[in-house]
């Protein structure tokens, strides 16, 4: 594990540390290689993880480059496919590698890492609970009805995020976190 945690911390700085769009793209095609069997599944997550991000942020440049008068195409190409690496890379890499494990060498970051974990498991299952009881009760999707839908389970999801973000703060207050 100690050798991962090396692959790992190397190539992620290497990838941060390029300043040539044409060998980020060229890493990308490398992770590719090295990740062709999931490169569909990878890209997907990866598409679904930054695109609104990326899309903001670019959109932000874009208009204060043109303000600026200043040309931004290349340095957005190169910022969208560092992000994109990036992101294909750590991704790729926890897909292949024990998330638990590579976190174990720490006791506080094995602690976060398990109430982040827990957390996420727990949020999926409910919105799955939520969309299957939606789809069991509403024959035709009318589009009022599915937004009031969506507005109470954001509701239902921001009431329990903070009712528990409280209780976590507490419990990570009673093991010393905070000192």
């Amino acid at each position: 594990m100690l050798l991962s945690r090396a692959v790992f911390i190397v190539v992620l700085i290497g990838l941060v540390a390029m300043r040539e769009t044409a060998w980020i793209a060229a890493s990308f095609v490398m992770l590719s290689v090295w990740l062709h069997r999931d490169f569909v599944h990878l890209n997907k997550r990866v598409i679904r993880s930054v695109v609104w991000f990326n899309i903001g942020v670019s959109i932000g440049y874009l208009i204060m480059a043109r303000l600026k008068g200043g040309d931004p195409l290349s340095y957005l190409l190169y910022i969208n496919i560092k992000v994109y690496t990036i992101t294909f890379f750590v991704f790729g890499f926890f897909s292949r590698i024990n998330v638990v494990a590579f976190f174990a060498f720490s006791k506080d970051l094995s602690y976060l890492l398990t109430i982040a974990l827990s957390q996420i498991i727990s949020y999926t299952k409910s919105f799955e609970e939520f969309y299957l009881a939606y789809k069991a009760r509403v024959v035709k999707r009318l589009q009022s009805r599915q937004k009031a839908f969506i507005v109470r389970v954001f509701e239902q999801f921001m009431q329990r995020s903070l009712r528990e973000s409280r209780e976590r703060t507490l419990a990570m207050k009673a093991r010393g976190f905070f000192d």
